[in-house]
């Protein structure tokens, strides 16, 4: 059976009891999958409760009595890497001594559980939370309190191993140009349906809405946005994204603030102006002392710069409600227009005729705050991207204009200055060392030997190989080269004493003679040896063969005659065919010209007889 994988549920819309609200229903699945992620805690579950769901998202929360006391187990409906993100800021917040509802951890220490392709979680349950008073300014001065002590605490927040970074910072240029052009689409919209009453009437004021929003955008491209974002994102902490009347709520000790699946890095005066223009919305008007107090409150928690005031006030300016009431009309056009649309303009107008003058009022008011430190940064440049009224099937979208190129600097064409170098004293030299390997001798040609000198050296009494008594020097690897141009070249040592000679032994003078080294003498000592012992015993065998064998006189080979090949006789001589084979030799009669097979073989003389030859003729 597969795993049950949790997603939203508002397609069961029309398959459940008539009487039942999605917000209040879960799938039995879910329900299930619950219960079995409870039972992975140190403790015993008596009942459970559904508080409320998101039918659209696939989130839920569920109140449980159990032997510990009551708690909350609650499925994050946002992918697991992204819920990561805020079940690691909440317990860095709960160890900041932030009032959030601190995690209860598993059996096998963990904060949160996996199941059904989400994240779990239990945390605390506080009985005595209720809504700040919504009715005078203290209740809404303490929910700015508690925010503004939230976003302090915040601060420095690193999301663990493994998570999704969640970052608003750098996303507010991009945030007021979705809803520019998304006003644009409210009068495309407009102009599709012309015969809905409220089509005219949303004509008559989208321009209105669409001048605002594009000139407050061009003052926050002034504006110092650039630079604090450049701050980074564990400097300002984190913002909670949907904070408000229900999420912050009075308890023990100030304001507790719950439900923290949606935190993300952001600069927090946005949690402050969606606070403070929701509950001018509500109101029905802007009421400056309100603003003012709210900000006051806030500022006493979390203090603000001049800078952030700043931006406080153009996110404020911003036709922030207006966009956030109509945006449904992209959805179901029809419906919303003749149902919704004309309630909903009655009600952003009669707040907008107030909102301008306390914003002009409360502009005068940045002077009272110090300026912040924002050192420049080289951050990117804000550039106009020209956005078509409308958006057409098939129409091709303008290409933006390019910024001028930069200006080119000139290249520097004079000449720097030299120093001259004043010439110094001649320094000592090391010598330089080579230490590569050593030079090999090139041995000196020797002189060819004749016949005559080999005929004396045969005849010349072997010597005894005498060592040189002398000690030589060690053979170094390392070549020193003298770099002194005047220096003599060393004559070569001349104290090597000339071995004796025997007296009979004709020697050549100690000059041209090369005496070979002791190892050759060695090898050729060995060679004799072993053709003495050869010869020795190919006389042994000899030797018991004639033994053996009667007597047989054995006639050398007859030797070739040199035929006449002159002129004349050859014109006396009969042409005789001459034979090829020769005369057969008796059996047992030794014949060098034939091999061991038998087979007579041709003597080869050796060259320098033929050279001998040559020179006779």
């Amino acid at each position: 059976m597969e795993e049950y994988r949790i997603g939203p549920w508002d397609h069961l819309e029309g398959t459940v009891d008539p009487g039942i609200v999605l917000e209040q229903y879960v799938p039995p699945e879910l329900e299930a999958i619950a219960w079995k992620v409870a039972e992975l805690y140190e403790m015993k579950v008596s009942d459970m409760t559904l508080v409320t769901s998101k039918p659209d998202k696939g989130g839920a929360i569920w109140k449980m009595n159990t032997d510990r006391g009551p708690r909350s187990i609650k499925v994050l409906h946002r992918e697991p890497k992204r819920s990561l993100f805020s079940v690691g800021s909440q317990e860095y917040l709960v160890n900041q001594g932030a009032r959030v509802p601190s995690l209860i951890r598993t059996k096998d220490d963990r904060l949160y559980v996996e199941a059904g392709g989400k994240l779990w979680i239990v945390t605390e349950w506080i009985e005595s939370l209720v809504q700040a008073s919504k009715i005078d300014l203290e209740g809404a001065a303490q929910l700015c309190t508690g925010l503004g002590e939230f976003h302090k605490l915040s601060q420095g927040y690193v999301p663990p191993f493994g998570a999704a970074r969640s970052t608003r910072l750098p996303r507010w240029p991009k945030y007021y140009e979705k809803i520019i052009a998304k006003i644009g689409w409210f009068r495309d919209i407009a102009q599709a349906y012309p015969e809905l009453s409220a089509s005219s009437r949303l004509l008559s004021i989208v321009d209105d809405y669409d001048r605002q929003a594009r000139e407050i955008y061009e003052k926050f491209k002034l504006s110092s946005y650039p630079r604090m974002a450049a701050m980074g994102d564990p400097h300002w902490g984190l913002a909670h994204q949907d904070y408000g009347w229900s999420n912050g709520q009075m308890g023990p000790g100030g304001i507790w603030i719950i439900d923290l699946d949606g935190v993300a890095y952001d600069l927090p005066i946005r949690d402050l102006r969606k606070l403070i223009t929701s509950t001018m919305d509500d109101m029905g008007v802007w009421d400056l002392t309100w603003i003012r107090g709210m900000i006051e409150a806030y500022h006493q928690a979390n203090p603000i710069d001049r800078e952030t005031f700043e931006l406080l006030w153009l996110d404020m300016a911003f036709p922030n409600e207006f966009y956030k009431h109509v945006k449904e009309i992209v959805y179901q056009p029809t419906l919303f227009m003749e149902t919704e649309l004309n309630g909903i303009l009655d009600r952003v107008l009669i707040a907008e005729s107030t909102k301008w003058q306390a914003l002009a009022e409360l502009e005068q008011d940045k002077a009272n705050y110090v300026p912040g430190h924002y050192p420049e940064q080289e951050a990117a440049v804000l550039l106009p991207v020209e956005r078509t009224e409308r958006v057409l099937e098939g129409q091709e979208l303008p290409m933006p204009e390019l910024l001028p190129p930069a200006a080119m600097v000139e290249p520097v064409t004079t000449q720097p200055n030299i120093i001259p170098i004043s010439p110094m004293e001649p320094v000592a030299v090391l010598p330089l060392i080579e230490t590569g390997q050593p030079a090999r001798r090139i041995a000196a040609s020797r002189p060819r030997r004749t016949a005559k000198d080999k005929s004396q050296r045969r005849n010349a009494k072997a010597l005894p190989p005498q060592r040189n008594t002398k000690t030589r020097p060690a053979r170094q690897d390392v070549k020193v080269l003298p770099l002194a141009r005047d220096t003599k070249a060393q004559p070569a040592a001349q104290d090597a004493k000339a071995l004796p000679v025997a007296q009979d032994a004709k020697a050549q003078p100690a000059a041209k003679r090369r005496r070979k080294p002791a190892s050759s003498q060695k090898r050729s000592a060995a060679k004799k040896s072993v053709l003495k012992k050869q010869a020795a015993k190919k006389r042994s065998v000899q030797k018991s063969a004639s033994l053996l064998k009667p007597a047989v006189r054995v006639t050398p080979p007859k030797r070739r005659t040199k035929p006449d090949r002159s002129k004349q006789a050859l014109k006396l001589a009969p042409k005789q065919k001459q034979k090829t084979s020769q005369t057969k030799k008796p059996a047992g009669v030794f014949n060098p010209n034939k091999n061991r097979a038998g087979k007579t073989t041709r003597v080869r003389k050796p060259a320098a007889a033929n050279n001998r030859k040559a020179a006779r003729r």
